[in-house]
């Protein structure tokens, strides 16, 4: 074996490493919104877990990935410790797959249709596809399965680069006396976990592995310990990505290590007994790439089979290795969930959805408690406030850095609304907050609202309640229907409002208010009036995530000139209903 094979092989493992991870990063997009709601519909079954883990796997080629994000999700609060096992388990399995698709390069046969089963064989043509898709595909998912494809057929040619530059070795004495000392079963485990730790990536390190074993030279004896040393391997990527996070999401790691090194710990005893007591003279025999994805697939499942009865034990392996901290850091979204965009889109969704809900729960606390204010309804209020303050800031930094990520079109737009959207909901707590303070205002200086402002600002309030609610569900549901109802209401606020001040000034000047009285409510209503602008801006985040190609300056062009039907049916039934029920 040359030099320039040796060069062969490190250009053959680059390219293998470039394919997986370009294959790996498309079908995680192409897989995105899948595998967010199959997550959020994991529960504590040990089984759904595992078959979670195995699906997501087998979706993205990637275990690696998958324990990734797992330590992403329990470091930011959004899955148990416990609902973890059966996913890391599961994750183990569905990696072997790459194994088998890597093993038919070694198939041979006459036959057109088995040869057609050959990567080697069809690869070109899916790269050729690939680049097609990628050429002239105007959808984005299209484009990433092109991607997919030219990752595929990159990772193939590797492997067929790191086959042909080994081949010579089947024919030299230096490599086959190398070899003998491959024979200890604890070197084959070492050799196994250092290179794959080194490369991290396991279907690299195994797809070497099939690559020598064409060579004739790889016998059972050998591949099975670096097999197992492999697993063991594949945990470098866990235990790095585990580095600077909270205790609990360093356990996934120490799951993840310790089911593999359990594994590994059995199936050595196992290869021992049988080494030393029963005939094994198979260990002696070569192995093909096919049986070392047999062999691989074997581990996986035996030791899945093994260690599932004691998730329960494993966790309180990791509970023990990884001591609780004395004070318990506060779980937020992790920057680790960027490997799987998708999912850190989907669960920045469900942080903001939070803070819009905690805004609406603010203003109706604010607004229920107005003309009774207490303490506690004041400190309420104020401990939401605070809530949204926290969402408002860590939002919105990790969505800037999420938004410089490749996602999916309609992933840019939803993270394009809650950028949009998380400033008027910050703005709108602290209007609520402002509300309290007018309020508290009102009740310590004992001041009294005449009885017609007080009609007023009831009118007023319910008509604010329900721009606060139907903003909030057309958010949450991003339901542009909904939204569509929020500028009409938010017309009919301004023109209650308007009425309300020019009714307060006719009040001051008759003497049946005072300008102290009248301070208050000024605030009070210039609050209420701001609300509802807040809302109007929400909304139309909402229709420009929904509506194709939507203009947000033409859309308020058409409303404020009347040249919007619909505006106008539903601005005419809340201004009948509202402006009615404040002239009585």
């Amino acid at each position: 074996m040359s030099i320039f094979s040796v060069f062969t092989l490190l250009g053959g493992l680059a390219f293998f490493i470039y394919g997986m991870n370009q294959m790996s990063h498309s079908l995680e997009i192409i897989a995105g919104e899948k595998m967010e709601a199959i997550i959020n519909k994991l529960t504590g079954n040990r089984i759904l877990g595992l078959l979670l883990g195995c699906v997501i796997t087998v979706a993205i080629q990637s275990s690696s990935a998958v324990t990734v994000m797992l330590v992403g999700l329990v470091n930011s609060g959004l899955m148990d410790l416990g609902n973890t096992v059966g996913v890391i388990m599961g994750s183990n399995i569905g990696t072997t797959v790459t194994a088998w698709i890597m093993s038919l390069i070694g198939v041979s046969s006459d036959n057109i249709f088995i040869q057609m089963l050959k990567p080697e064989s069809f690869s070109p043509l899916l790269a050729f596809i690939g680049i097609v898709l990628i050429m002239i595909a105007k959808l984005p998912k299209r484009k990433e399965i092109g991607n997919a494809f030219v990752g595929f057929a990159v990772l193939m040619f590797g492997m067929t680069l790191m086959s042909g530059s080994v081949a010579p070795l089947a024919d030299s004495p230096v490599f086959t006396q190398m070899l003998t000392a491959f024979r200890n079963p604890l070197l084959g485990v070492l050799v196994g976990l250092v290179v794959t730790a080194v490369i991290q990536s396991s279907a690299a390190s195994v797809g070497m592995l099939q690559a020598l074993s064409m060579t004739g030279g790889i016998t059972y004896g050998i591949a099975i310990p670096i097999i197992m040393g492999q697993n063991i391997g594949t945990c470098a990527t866990a235990i790095l990505s585990s580095i600077g996070v909270s205790r609990n999401a360093k356990r996934v790691a120490a799951i993840h290590l310790s089911f593999n090194l359990i594994g590994t710990a059995v199936f050595m005893i196992i290869y021992y007994v049988i080494h030393s007591l029963l005939e094994a003279s198979f260990l002696d025999l070569p192995v093909s790439p096919v049986e070392i994805a047999i062999c691989h697939s074997v581990f996986n499942i035996s030791t899945t089979i093994l260690l599932l009865p004691f998730s329960k034990f494993l966790v309180r392996i990791a509970e023990g290795v990884i001591k609780e901290e004395a004070v318990p850091q506060i779980a937020f979204l992790d920057e680790r969930l960027f490997n799987t965009p998708a999912v850190a889109v989907g669960k920045c969704d469900g942080f903001t959805n939070e803070m819009a809900r905690s805004a609406h729960s603010a203003v109706n606390k604010a607004i229920d408690n107005y003309f009774n204010c207490e303490e506690e309804s004041v400190r309420a209020v104020e401990e939401l406030e605070d809530l949204v303050d926290i969402y408002e800031d860590r939002l919105g930094t990790y969505l800037i850095k999420l938004s410089g990520i490749k996602n999916t079109q309609r992933d840019k737009r939803r993270i394009a609304k809650m950028l949009h959207s998380i400033g008027d909901w910050e703005r709108i707590s602290d209007l609520a907050r402002d509300l309290t303070e007018s309020a508290a205002e009102l009740k310590e200086k004992k001041l009294e609202i005449s009885e017609q402002a007080k009609i007023e600002l009831g009118t007023l309030s319910r008509a604010i309640s329900e721009v606060v609610s139907i903003t909030t569900d057309a958010f949450v549901n991003s339901d542009t229907e909904l939204a569509r109802r929020v500028e009409p209401l938010e017309e009919v606020i301004d023109m209650l409002v308007a009425r309300c001040r020019e009714n307060h000034i006719g009040r001051l000047q008759e003497g049946e208010c005072t300008l102290e009285r009248g301070f208050v409510l000024a605030d009070t209503l210039t609050s209420y009036e701001r609300i509802s602008d807040h809302c109007s801006n929400i909304a139309i985040a909402v229709l420009e995530e929904g509506t194709e190609k939507f203009n947000p300056h033409e859309y308020m062009h058409q409303v404020k000139s009347g040249d919007d039907p619909v505006f106008q049916k539903l601005f005419d039934e809340y201004q009948t209903h509202y402006m009615a029920e404040f002239s009585a």
